[in-house]
């Protein structure tokens, strides 16, 4: 069977694979748009399985919200370029809306469900988005929060934050509480941290910490022959600064650091006239404990001059 130009055009559209390759598929076709469709997807899957060793430590943070329920997802991809892709962003908030539609308990399940508006599963849609933008890709991770959250992404989905709240009709309905869950959804994406109050902190955490400080007072001369009541005092003093570094509401609050976030936590209750509490929150930063790929842009140009 033949074939023209415009069924090459139409199969580059549906695939985003380059001409040639299209040519070829139409030929190994016979002209059969759906056979060539079929043979690129094949090649597309050996070209994944050739990407699996790749690096994929790029991509974005991004995140959906549906009603009451709130997903949060990072799709890795090998370079920053791509998670500027139209199509990759579309791909991420496809997933989104899987996730919240089948809310599976994990990556491995998730890439047995069924892709938001197709009939073909996650994985087949991934692989599929592999060979079409031509890059590793990978779901590292995903998160459902239900209930009453705000949520702030950085930049171009560098990191993500949801915080969860405890709020009462009269504070959640009230004009300004958007205003503030947004603004403790960007101190959490300003500051890296573990827990949202002192109490989070487990006691095998703070055991650590204060073995760790007396042995850096040991270990210095001017804590010596000090009585252990002082040291016990010094340790719950450097322990304070500890809370401040690592839980939310001991922070200095972004806007104004002469409060805490406790204290603008429970002013914008009192200004709302009802109860608020900061329940729990998840932050993620993209590529965040993966190996990045190293790049040496001399030798990239090196290369490139001696195949001139």
């Amino acid at each position: 069977m033949a074939f023209t130009a415009k069924d090459v055009a139409e199969l580059r559209k549906q695939t985003g694979c380059g001409m040639m390759d299209c040519k070829r598929a139409l030929t190994d076709a016979n002209g059969n748009l759906e056979e060539a469709v079929k043979i690129l997807r094949e090649k597309g899957m050996a070209v994944t399985a050739k990407k699996a060793s790749r690096i994929a430590a790029e991509g974005l943070v991004d995140i959906l919200k549906d009603g009451d329920v709130t997903a949060m997802i990072e799709v890795n991809s090998e370079t920053d370029f791509v998670a500027k892709n139209d199509t990759f962003k579309a791909f991420v908030q496809g997933i989104l809306k899987t996730v919240i539609a089948t809310r599976p308990a994990n990556v491995e399940e998730l890439l047995t469900k069924k892709f938001a508006d197709s009939d073909d599963t996650v994985e087949a849609e991934l692989q599929s988005k592999t060979f079409t933008i031509g890059e590793k890709l990978s779901i590292r991770r995903f998160a459902i929060i239900d209930g009453v959250t705000s949520t702030y992404i950085h930049g171009t989905g560098a990191t993500g934050v949801v915080v969860s709240f405890d709020a009462d009709d009269a504070a959640a309905n009230n004009a300004g509480f958007a205003e503030f869950a947004k603004n403790i959804a960007l101190q959490l994406a300003a500051f890296p941290i573990a827990y949202v109050s002192k109490e989070d902190v487990p006691a095998s955490v703070i055991e650590e910490e204060k073995a760790i400080l007396i042995k850096q007072m040991e270990q210095d001369p001017k804590f010596a022959n000090k009585p252990a009541k002082v040291l016990e005092g010094i340790v719950a003093g450097k322990l304070g600064k500890y809370y401040e570094q690592n839980c939310l509401l001991e922070q200095a609050y972004v806007k104004d650091d002469s409060m805490k976030v406790s204290k603008y936590v429970a002013e914008s209750a009192k200004a709302f006239g009802g109860n608020i509490t900061v329940k729990s929150f998840v932050r993620y930063d993209k590529g965040e404990g993966l190996e990045k790929r190293e790049e040496n842009f001399a030798e990239e140009i090196a290369k490139m001059v001696n195949k001139q």
